[in-house]
């Protein structure tokens, strides 16, 4: 499946949103990848998932991790599609974190996913913890990284896209200074 395919699954579901949106990072940008509107098919939820599983099937892979809450489908199918283990973590008092019961073991071999990346802020909170917990991070799966490839996490790492989407400083953007409404139509609360 290559890339304008995936942009056209984004496209039918509407998952590819035109306007002037507020992203996670605190940026602003004229596009929105709203991957739940993509992954609430599970065919299409399959095949994304089925190319990030494929990238990583010939490696040690103990088990998969993701963030809440954009990440949790992709890390499910992802694991289901390896046969591995899959949690995820969550913000609790603006902290990622592991919470319900869920570990990781020392020495573990991990696999990290997310649907959408711009800053790799998230990410990154969870690549830590599992390094914070003695496991070593051996890949990411991404199904869109934004910011074209200049977002690196010194892993292997796989994205079903990759585009360069134009994002702004909210004191420079220049939707703001046309006037455009702004939408928030993240997961979690941005800042601003």
């Amino acid at each position: 499946m290559d890339q304008d395919q995936v942009l056209d699954i984004f496209r039918i579901t509407g998952g590819l949103m035109e306007g002037h949106f507020l992203l996670t990072s605190g940026l602003h940008s004229a596009q929105y990848f709203q991957c739940a509107k993509v992954l609430q098919y599970p065919n299409y939820t399959e095949v994304l998932c089925e190319n990030i599983a494929n990238h990583f099937s010939n490696m040690e892979i103990d088990m998969v991790i993701a963030p809440a809450l954009g990440g949790i489908v992709v890390g499910q199918e992802v694991g289901r599609q390896l046969g591995r283990r899959t949690i995820f973590a969550e913000r609790e008092d603006k902290k990622m974190t592991i919470r319900r019961g869920f570990e990781l073991m020392p020495g573990e071999k991990v696999l990290v996913v997310e649907d959408v990346v711009t800053t790799g802020g998230s990410v990154r909170e969870v690549m830590d913890i599992v390094r914070d917990n003695g496991c070593e991070v051996v890949g990411l799966g991404l199904i869109v990284d934004r910011s074209g490839g200049r977002v690196k996490f010194n892993v292997d790492l796989y994205s079903i896209i990759q585009m360069d989407v134009l994002t702004h400083d909210p004191e420079t953007c220049p939707l703001c200074i046309e006037g455009v409404p702004l939408e928030k139509p993240g997961s979690r609360k941005s800042f601003s």
